[in-house]
């Protein structure tokens, strides 16, 4: 991999020859048009033409073809394909980076299908952009959990209970021991429960448990909004004691994101809401491995990758490369935590445990949590209790002789997955 280049992996489809459909993929995301122009100069392409790095043609799904797309369907054929940009093209720049490897190249007519799947990046990009400013060790430091998954919660009801109940419910889950807990990305700065309103009923009763414990449980804010609005909200947090604020990466852009960082003194919690619309089908879109690096260099702290068996669409397979993903080094850069979340109970603890083998974690049950049968409180043992017993290394069968509150879970949210 050259210092100087961008390697972008797609999955196409095609009617034409594929190496010809590659050659109009490089040429309309670099130097060409549908014509050769008069000063597109064999100088020029050699400097700026995204090149042609591999072709490996895999099977076809059977999907249908994207609309618009032209050619004989006898014909169409499938491949894995490896482009290389010269950095020159935008610079370290994300935002001109994805003009390049993921601008108009989804509506090219000759492809009946195209997603970008994976980016290798230069180190010129961890030049610019500083990417997580507290990671694994930072977010555990702040929360005093300095070993075991870390427990986290989604507020719920997402939307509707006042200040003054969240308090509570924050105080119930601080005295259950929680690690973490956030907002619902439903939960903005909406009229019924203002951010502000928010700030001054959760931090007190936050501060009030760290005096008597020693230790703060992080509640991430979401301070999503117009990137104008990001850096006083951000402030409002950190005034009142906050430790964590969370964005929507996708509704404020990796700008925002970056600007967010640059800003920031505590962790960013990254949700990864409408992260569906263009990573769930296989025909068109961005993958996540590709995602997620750029989200990592634009300074996400913790990075939602969902867990298995969950409630989204995601396969079991798909959710362990996330977390995978999100583990893997990155061009130097401070290691993000991987969140897990949808669908998530003490149940899966060993299962999930055995397929990544690592609590560098932080695991969200919302339902999992306040569902519980016999409450929150019990909610958080639960969890606690399966994800020590899982990383001990014994079976799920004996963290269920040994946890009431798991045996209990069990009757709600079962089976277990061992």
């Amino acid at each position: 991999m050259s210092d100087q280049h961008v390697i972008a992996t797609y999955i196409i489809e095609t009617s034409l020859p594929l190496q010809r459909a590659a050659e109009v993929l490089a040429g309309e995301q670099s130097t060409g048009t549908f014509v050769r122009v008069e000063r597109e100069s064999d100088d020029l392409r050699a400097r700026f033409a995204a090149q042609v790095e591999s072709i490996d043609e895999i099977p076809l799904t059977g999907a249908s073809p994207l609309p618009g797309s032209v050619g004989d369907p006898a014909l169409r054929r499938r491949a894995r394909l490896r482009l290389r940009f010269p950095l020159d093209n935008f610079g370290p720049s994300l935002p001109n980076l994805l003009a390049a490897v993921a601008g108009n190249l989804f509506e090219i007519k000759e492809l009946a299908a195209i997603r970008l799947v994976d980016l290798e990046l230069p180190p010129a990009f961890a030049e610019r952009y500083p990417g997580p400013g507290f990671g694994v060790e930072g977010t555990r430091r702040l929360v005093g959990r300095p070993d075991g998954a870390m427990i986290g919660t989604i507020v719920k009801p997402s939307i509707g209970l006042s200040p003054a109940d969240l308090a509570e419910v924050v105080s119930q889950l601080a005295e259950a021991g929680i690690d973490f807990i956030k907002d619902d990305e439903l939960q903005g700065n909406g009229p019924s429960a203002p951010l502000a309103e928010r700030v001054a009923a959760v931090m007190p009763v936050l501060e009030r448990y760290a005096d008597r414990h020693g230790r703060k449980p992080m509640y991430a804010f979401n301070i999503t909004d117009d990137i104008g609005r990001l850096e006083a909200n951000h402030d409002l947090v950190v005034a009142a004691g906050g430790t964590c604020v969370m964005a929507c990466v996708n509704l404020i852009g990796l700008p925002g994101l970056e600007f967010l960082r640059r800003h920031s003194t505590v962790p960013i919690h990254g949700h990864r809401a409408m992260f569906g619309s263009f990573g769930r089908s296989e025909q068109v879109g961005i993958g996540f491995r590709a995602w997620q690096k750029l989200a990592r260099l634009a300074g996400a702290d913790h990075l939602h990758t969902n867990g298995i068996s969950n409630k989204f669409y995601e396969t079991d397979d798909q959710v362990l490369d996330s977390i995978a993903a999100v583990r893997e080094p990155l061009l130097g850069l401070t290691p993000t935590v991987p969140v897990l979340s949808s669908g998530q109970w003490g149940g899966l603890a060993h299962a999930t445990y055995a397929a990544v083998g690592t609590t560098d974690l932080l695991v969200l049950a919302g339902g999992g949590i306040h569902g519980h049968p016999d409450g929150a409180a019990a909610g958080v043992a639960s969890m606690r209790d399966a994800w020590a017993s899982a990383a001990r290394g014994e079976s799920a069968d004996d963290a269920f002789a040994t946890s009431p509150a798991l045996r209990r879970a069990a009757e709600l949210f079962g089976p277990v997955r061992v």
